[in-house]
Parts: structure tokens; sequence; C-alpha cells
């Protein structure tokens, strides 16, 4: 008994109000012969729902020569035309003078299940991973998951009006945002369009959210200095540009003021601002925003907020947006910062896409690829090198600890991900030190090398001295027991932790750091009571604002401290506090 191979040949349905003639078919399968590299049935069925043309499906590609799937190409091609100073009319003209229909197949799709933002999808073979799809009630999704026979898919916009059997068609583009000059001063959710009520933005082109990091040719050190305006941070962990730099603590202990005041400090600096809230409550960003724009400091800002009512998949991809605007910027050579707050929310709502994906979990319940989710983010900070331009993004991404576990799963992922971490403590906080940065467990992994050599040389043995402190203050309660030496080591360490209390809203400028460093330095607010110091502080800068500009100016300028100038901040530091101690 022999057997026989029996080759099922491919199935093509031509939709047409009347049927072919010979030549006509002859050419069809000729078409789908050369396409398809093999014989191809094809079957004729009257329809009157193609007029002036023909519908073609094979599979789950379709041909759509009617009048209306010419136009539907027009259409598509006509939303690509870039804007122009506003005047998209001539643009328009000239598109549709040049344009030709193109013989494209549309790749179609299934929706099989669908349900909390995830729609599973049989049929799109040719899907690829990051791709937009467009479902037939015209909400958008971006391919998340590939599997054998199917792929997972996670929507943009509600999903009440994508069901099980609907339609699905691929656009061959990757997720993206618009980006543009336009968009500075502006409140966007994470596609990029605008939320506050403050009308359209004209965008100059549109970038994709997911994008290779620099490589390593295309870097320059980190060396020039990120001020954040925080007299703490600046003087013991500075910040540079391209470098990024951990925020981490628990809740409610001053994480976003500390990233707020570092974009209030970029005032006039000629650095773009971006924040990406991920997961917080509207009015919480409303007020942020309201106090930025009380600062003029949304003229050099931009928003991106996927709050906490939004879907997980736009809170999802939240942050990779921000980043793209930001690499917008970069790449016209200027310098970036970008707030993500906070990663801990952004890795909760990936782990619940993962899940609904049926992605098996392992630590702590999240993915095992949660790691690559900020490491491909972060990564992309950089300060790129002359030969591209000279810009950087300098990132600050915000972590929520569980009652200071540095140790947990997400905290430890990120900060060895990061250049250096600024921890804030719950009871620094409480203990009225503000901002209440751990000096003990923060650390900037560049340096000094992003310090001013004036701040450097100001700084001296600041860290050393609060490490001394630390370890003496466990005998603050016998202070009456207590020899002179020790007592007034002490005395100094409770004056230069007061002296390191800043209040909100108010970043130092750099001169005004260096005055207050070389005095405390110098011992000269010793014998300044604990309560008086703050008062002291702030008359002393006044008054080297306004008796000694010069000075002032010259180490804005020259971002340097020569040997005379400390003596003179000393000399001018010292009879000021005797006169005012009288």
């Amino acid at each position: 008994m022999t057997e026989t191979n029996i080759k099922t040949l491919k199935q093509a349905i031509l939709y047409s109000i009347t049927a072919p003639d010979e030549k006509q078919e002859a050419r069809f399968k000729a078409f789908l012969a050369k396409k398809y590299g093999e014989e191809v049935e094809l079957t004729w069925e009257k329809s009157d729902a193609f007029p002036g043309g023909f519908r073609l499906e094979i599979e789950n590609e379709i041909y759509d020569w009617s009048v209306n799937g010419r136009f539907q190409q027009l259409r598509d091609t006509l939303t690509t035309v870039p804007k122009q100073n506003g005047n998209i009319i001539p643009l328009i003209k000239e598109t549709i003078e040049s344009w030709t229909p193109q013989t494209m197949a549309q790749e179609v799709g299934t929706v099989t299940t669908v349900g909390d933002g995830i729609a599973t999808i049989e049929g799109l073979e040719g899907a690829t991973f990051g791709e937009i799809l467009i479902f037939a009630s015209g909400v958008r999704g971006m391919v998340q998951d590939l599997r054998e026979n199917e792929i997972g898919c996670i929507l943009f916009d509600e999903s009440d009006e994508v069901f099980a059997g609907s339609t699905v068609k691929r656009t061959g583009k990757t997720a993206g945002v618009p980006v543009g000059e336009a968009f500075l001063g502006r409140v966007v959710n994470a596609l990029g369009m605008p939320i506050d009520g403050r009308g359209e933005i004209i965008a100059d082109g549109y970038r994709e959210i997911e994008h290779a990091a620099p490589g390593i040719i295309d870097r320059q050190p980190v060396n020039v200095s990120m001020e954040t305006g925080i007299l703490t941070i600046d003087a013991m962990f500075p910040i540079g540009r391209g470098q990024r730099e951990l925020i981490i603590g628990d809740r409610q202990t001053g994480k976003t003021t500390i990233a707020l005041d570092t974009i209030l400090n970029q005032k006039g600096k000629d650095v773009i601002c971006i924040y990406v809230a991920i997961g917080q409550k509207a009015s919480s960003v409303a007020q942020l925003v309201e106090t930025l724009r009380n600062h003029d400091a949304m003229d050099y800002s931009i928003v991106v907020n996927a709050s906490a009512s939004d879907a997980a998949p736009l809170q999802y991809i939240a942050p990779y947006a921000g980043c793209a605007l930001g690499e917008y910027f970069m790449e016209k050579g200027k310098d970036v910062l970008i707030v993500y707050d906070d990663l801990s929310k952004h890795a909760v709502a990936y782990r619940t896409l993962s899940l609904l994906l049926e992605r098996p979990p392992g630590r702590e319940a999240y993915p095992g690829d949660v790691f690559y989710l900020h490491s491909r983010l972060l990564e992309r900070s950089a300060r790129l090198s002359d030969e591209r331009g000279g810009g950087s993004i300098t990132a600050l991404p915000i972590v929520e600890t569980q009652a200071g576990d540095v140790s947990a799963y997400i905290p430890t992922n990120i900060i060895s991900i990061t250049d250096g971490q600024i921890f804030l403590e719950s009871d620094l906080f409480f203990a009225g030190q503000r901002p209440a940065v751990n000096v003990g467990l923060s650390v900037s992994r560049v340096g000094g090398d992003a310090q001013t050599k004036a701040m450097k040389k100001a700084a001296g043995a600041l860290r050393l001295d609060l490490a001394q402190y630390r370890e003496m203050e466990v005998f603050t309660q016998f202070a009456s027991d207590l020899d002179d030496a020790t007592r007034n080591q002490l005395t100094y360490g409770q004056g230069l932790m007061r002296l390191l209390r800043q209040p909100q809203y108010n970043p130092l400028q750099h001169h005004q750091k260096v005055v207050i460093l070389v005095t405390a330095l110098a011992h000269l607010l010793q014998d300044v009571p604990l309560d008086q110091i703050s008062d002291m502080k702030m008359a002393l800068l006044e008054h080297f604002d306004t008796a000694h500009f010069d000075l002032c100016q010259r180490i804005n300028e020259t971002r340097q401290l020569s040997d005379e100038d400390k003596d003179e901040i000393i000399r001018i530091s010292k009879d000021f506090i005797q006169r005012a101690m009288k």
C-alpha cells in the first residue's frame, strides 16, 4: 500500500461586484504565486461592499483595492505629514499631488480574549515586539508578549470597545511619542497628548519610546556639575551631568521635594527638566505643576503624567516616553534633567501586566526580567561626546522603601544600576532634619569629579566631621559628665546638622553654599545657640549678597575659591557674627 502526500493549497478569496475574466484571474494567480512562492487556490465571491475595486483575502492578509481602501491609504499617509510653523496646507497639497496608491497587504488578526487592559490575539504571525496594533474600534495597543500561536497586547485606551472576535491589524510602527520644542511648559500623558487644557501641541517629529542607549564611544566622562541647590547634596554627594543618582527612602520623607528643588535650581542654567509622575494622585501632580509655575520653572520643564487612575500599560510606558522626549533635546546638544517619580510604582505596573500575560513570577512575585525593565531605561542617561553634540541626560530616579529596607528586591536592583543614592531616613525627617539625608548610607560614585573646585575646597572635611559627630552622638545623654573637648565636638556637630537644614523650594546659589561651608568649617558658628543658627545663616548670606556682591559674583563666575577669597570670607563672617552676637 503506497502513501500519497497530499499538499494543501493556500486559499485566497476575491470579493468584488463582478467576477474577474480569464485574463484578470490569471494576473491574480500570477501575483499570488510570486508573493507566496507557491500555487494558491483562488475563489471568487460576489460582494457589493467594495465598489470601484476588489478585496483579496489570503489567510491573515488583506489587499483592499476598493475606493474605501485606497482612501484609507491616503488618510494614513496624511496623518504622517509633519506640521511646520502651524502651516500644514501646502504640505497636504504636495502630498496629495505626489501620492500613488500601493499594493500593500494588511495583516489582520482576531481577538480571542480581552480583560484588565490585556488582549490576546491570534493570526498576526508577522507582528513584532513593541509594535502598535489598531483594533476595529480605533483602540490602540502594543505587542508585549510573543507566543507560538498567539500574541499578548497591552491596551492604551479603554478596553470596553474591544471584544472577543473583533479584528485587529498591524501598523508596522513601534510605540513612540511626538517630540519637539513646543512641549516645554506643558503637561502631557504617557502618549504625548496634552492634558493641561492649553490647546494642541505642534510636534517637530516622532520618536520611539524604546531606544538603544548610547555606546561607550558616544559618551564622555561625567565631570560637569549638575547642582541641586541643596547644601547637603552638593557638598557631600555631588551629581554630574549624565549621572544617575537614586533618591530612596520611605513614604513622606521628602524625596519629591529634593527632585523639585533641583528642578527649581536649574532656572537660567539652560537645562531642560522633565518630571515623570507614575501612579500618583492627579491632585498631587496638579499641585506640583502649580509650584513650578509659581517659580517660573515651567518655562523650561515638561511634566509627563500617568496617574494612579490611568491603566497599567500607560504607567508602564510613561518613563520611556519621558526619556524619549529628553533624548530629543539631548541630541540637539542640550542638557536634560529627568525625574522618574517613582520607579517602585513603575515596577508594580509592570508586574501587573506580566502576571496578566501569564509570565511566571519569581522573587517577590516580580517577573525575572524586571531588572531589564529599569536598566534599559536608566542606561539611556549619558553625557554625549562632543562629536555627538555634547548633550546630556541626568536621571534622578525615585524609589520608595518599606520601613527603610534598602535590601528589598526593587531597591537593590536600582541601586546596582545607578551611580549612587541619596538615602532619606524617616527618623531624621521626623526629628526636623530636612532634607533628611543619611550621610552614612548616601553616596555619589562620580564623587568630586562632578564638583566645582570652589565647592570641593569649601566642603573640605565636612563629611568626616559629621561622621565623627555621629560616633559621639550616643554620648549626648551624658553631656554633664563630658570633658570640654568632647562637649565642643558635640556642639560643633549639632551646629553642622542644624546648618544643613534647608526649607523646601529654597535652593541655594553656588556662592551661598561656599560661604556657608567656609564659615561653618572655620568653627565660626561654634558659639551661636542652636535655635539661632538658621536665622544667623540667612542674615549672613543676605549680608554677603548686599555688601560683598563682587566677591559673590567672582565665585559664581570662576567656580573657584582662591586662598585670598577664602580668608576674606572668614574675616567677613567673623566680624558679622561677632557684631550680631553682641
